[in-house]
């Protein structure tokens, strides 16, 4: 989601720049610095941004001068007076010195304001409009750079969760194998053979092993990660979210595996497969 892009040039007597900044965000969340000039335009604007740049939080500042250099400056008198009355009234009340209030005063609000006219052209706002299309455009192509480095990255984190599923797998019929001998261990250690209901025993047995299976979950972590890959591969605009959701429903299932594990071998491959995990769900927030 982040990325840069910045648009100058004239338009009349009117140097104009547009610059626009994306950052990370859960949302899309627009903050707009404008001359009063173009106010007016602030829906507009923001308009663009949103169905351009989806998503982030975004920093929009454009600025306009006059013949490349800034527009004149203006004093409002009649704000100013207002002001110097009213300090000139409180200085007096607090026995302070009045020495800088006029200083003071050129830097409150409003006293001192760039001329600008009342509103633009309908033919300056269309060229400004092409310069915020421009600047998007060259925000989107950092975008671009920076999502094809973070797709590489997801795309070695799920092919390495599925490599590890793959070695536990040869580790299942062994596991099961080493649970069975341990339970029936365990069992002749505190109870007389004679004492065992054989039937019993297999009955419990076999219910106690299906508890352990975790057949099903590697299936649908194997499904799951096929379905981030063809994600991950489409070419929709936005997807950051669906692939954020596809990597809860992963860690999950892997969540599930190690706790039937059961296994300290199997176990260990599960915390391989959780740090790559949290490295894709690291890099997910910064995909759009």
């Amino acid at each position: 989601m982040t990325g840069f892009g910045r648009t100058e040039g004239m338009i009349g007597n009117r140097q104009i720049a547009v610059e626009i900044k994306s950052l990370n965000g859960k949302q899309l969340d627009i903050f707009t610095k404008l001359p009063s000039l173009v106010r007016a335009h602030d829906i507009d604007i923001r308009t663009m941004l949103q169905n351009e740049l989806v998503r982030g939080s975004i920093e929009f500042n454009l600025q306009i001068k006059q013949d490349g250099s800034a527009r004149p400056m203006v004093v409002n008198k009649e704000m100013a007076t207002y002001y110097y009355n009213a300090m000139q009234s409180i200085a007096a009340d607090l026995q302070v010195s009045q020495d800088h209030i006029l200083a003071t005063l050129m830097q409150l609000p409003e006293v001192v304001t760039q001329e600008q006219p009342e509103q633009l052209s309908d033919e300056e706002w269309m060229a400004i409009k092409q310069f915020i299309q421009l600047s998007m455009e060259a925000l989107m192509q950092h975008r671009l750079v920076e999502g094809a480095v973070i797709k590489a990255g997801l795309l070695a984190n799920i092919n390495t969760i599925q490599d590890v599923l793959s070695q536990i797998i040869p580790l299942e019929q062994d596991r099961m194998v080493r649970i069975k001998q341990r339970i029936q261990q365990h069992i002749a250690e505190h109870i007389p053979a004679d004492q065992i209901d054989a039937n019993r025993f297999e009955q419990e047995l076999i219910f106690y092993i299906e508890k352990l299976d975790f057949t099903e979950e590697k299936q649908r972590l194997t499904q799951h990660c096929v379905f981030f890959k063809e994600v991950l591969d489409n070419n929709e605009i936005s997807k950051g979210k669906k692939l954020g959701f596809i990597l809860q429903e992963v860690g999950r299932e892997i969540n599930t595996l190690g706790s039937k594990a059961n296994d300290a071998t199997i176990q260990q491959l599960v915390v391989k497969m959780k740090d790559e995990l949290e490295k894709a769900k690291e890099q997910i927030l910064n995909a759009l």
